[in-house]
C-alpha cells in the first residue's frame, strides 16, 4: 500500500542519517581501551551549556571532529543547577 510504502521509506532514510552521521561523529571511548588502541591524545575539549547528558556528549562529540579526532573519552562531568558540564580527551 502507499501508507507502507511511506514509512519504509522514512525508516531507511533515518537509519541512512543515523549511519552517516557515525562516519563522521568522533566516538566516545572507555578508557580502559584507549591503552590497547595506540591512540595518540591531540586534546582536551568541554562542553559549555548543555541540559542533558545526550546533549553533552552530541557536543563533546562535534568539538572532537572539528580538532581531527576519532575518539573522546569523558574525563569529567557534573551537573549543577540546570546544566551538565564535561570535559574529554581527544583521541585519534
Amino acid at each position: 500500500s502507499q501508507a507502507m510504502k511511506l514509512v519504509t521509506g522514512i525508516v531507511t532514510s533515518l537509519v541512512i542519517g543515523s549511519l552517516s552521521f557515525g562516519v563522521f561523529a568522533a566516538q566516545e571511548l572507555e578508557k580502559d581501551k584507549v591503552k590497547g588502541m595506540h591512540l595518540t591524545k591531540i586534546g582536551q575539549i568541554s562542553t559549555s551549556d548543555t541540559t542533558a547528558p545526550m546533549d553533552a556528549r552530541k557536543e563533546l562529540s562535534k568539538k572532537a571532529d572539528k580538532l581531527g579526532g576519532k575518539y573522546f573519552v569523558v574525563t569529567s562531568a557534573s551537573k549543577d543547577t540546570k546544566n551538565v558540564r564535561a570535559t574529554a580527551d581527544v583521541y585519534k
